[in-house]
């Protein structure tokens, strides 16, 4: 268990298992979590799982607490304006935060320092308070403007976690592959976690 708060935000990239499986885990994990998505998040979310995410943020909060067992206050939502969110300033902020799937648009913003959105002002407020901010893009191929805005953000301090499964594990699901990333997201975000078997930890398999 861990007393951490993380704050996520899901948008409006391709990859919104990861950003649903990440939820499950830090509630799992005891995490406290304030959950924030854009609306394009909404719409990738149909796309991809045939899920309607609540458009209310009260609605969204007992959704997703009753369907991951999140306690009492665990899990916060916010809507795309409320200002007045704690993570919208920098004397509240989260221990760190995760933006899975991270759109271009998105990872675009906040490299240039726009703050338009909850989302976007969250990451700014990260960045400024040098807490762990960690972005997971999942695009293909990379234009040399992403890949710039990816450098700008690395060197302000952020974390670029693309996601791009690895298959030294042997994976026999895509919901392995899926695991393999949501793993080093919370690697990155200090969350004790056992979703999968460590390098080393066992000495591999020869056929």
């Amino acid at each position: 268990m861990t007393d951490r708060t993380i704050a996520l935000a899901l948008t409006g990239a391709s990859g919104m298992p990861y950003g649903l499986r990440l939820l499950e885990c830090l509630i799992a994990s005891g995490a406290r979590v304030w959950l924030l998505y854009s609306q394009v998040a909404q719409i990738v979310a149909r796309q991809e799982l045939d899920l309607k995410l609540p458009t209310q943020p009260r609605e969204a909060q007992r959704h997703f607490s009753k369907l991951y067992g999140a306690r009492a206050g665990q899990l916060e939502v916010f809507g795309r304006e409320d200002w007045f969110a704690p993570i919208a300033s920098g004397s509240n902020p989260a221990d760190a935060m995760a933006i899975c799937p991270c759109s271009m648009g998105t990872l675009a913003a906040v490299a240039a320092g726009l703050a338009n959105t909850l989302i976007e002002r969250a990451a700014d407020v990260m960045l400024k308070e040098s807490r762990k901010l960690v972005l997971v893009p999942r695009e293909t191929p990379l234009s040399a403007i992403h890949l710039e805005n990816m450098l700008r953000l690395q060197r302000a301090g952020a974390i670029i976690l693309p996601a791009n499964p690895g298959f030294y594990h042997r994976p026999q699901s895509v919901a392995e592959l899926v695991d393999f990333v949501v793993a080093r997201v919370l690697d990155q975000l200090s969350v004790p976690h056992d979703l999968m078997q460590r390098w080393g930890a066992a000495p591999p398999e020869i056929d």
